[in-house]
């Protein structure tokens, strides 16, 4: 829920000529109210790490995916490494974000992430790391879940009739 930033997306569209985006200033749990089961795919990128309640956003992305649909969620994870990759060096060594952008205490660990994904009724089907060398501006995929990772999510199906 950041006005800047939306604005930012919208100015980008522009920019890039895009034509069936529709930008919105609505929480996720207010978009689950309005359009349940509504979507083949949702992704929650990037922002767990910066809201009060990540459990009730994992479960408004659980409500607005429909049965047998994708809910993909990227965070920072909570350990050391990641304190001083993502927070110290990013922040304060490298400047790429603004200090103060990441709270360590709101990192999630993958298990805690996959627990609120099982309890919201997703099934975790991988987990992947995401690397960034600051040198080369390169990112990629990988195993190594220890600072950036996805994980990738699907609804069941249900019964069937």
């Amino acid at each position: 829920m950041s006005t800047k930033a939306l604005r930012i997306a919208q100015l980008h569209a522009l920019d890039a000529e895009t034509r069936n985006v529709t930008y919105r200033e609505i929480s996720a749990e207010a978009m689950a109210l309005e359009q349940p089961a509504g979507f083949d795919v949702v992704t929650c990128m990037e922002m767990l790490e910066h809201v009060p309640d990540p459990a009730s956003v994992v479960q408004a992305c659980a409500s607005l995916v429909k049965p047998g649909g994708w809910v993909f969620f990227s965070t920072l994870n909570r350990n050391p490494k990641s304190f001083m990759l993502a927070i110290v060096g990013a922040e304060y060594v490298l400047n790429m974000l603004p200090r103060g952008t990441h709270e360590y205490a709101k990192m999630i660990r993958p298990s805690e992430l996959a627990g609120f994904c099982r309890a919201a009724g997703l099934n975790v089907t991988q987990a992947r790391g995401l690397s960034f060398n600051p040198l080369t501006q390169r990112y990629w995929m990988n195993d190594d879940t220890s600072v950036n990772y996805l994980l990738a999510t699907q609804k069941p199906l249900g019964p069937q009739l």
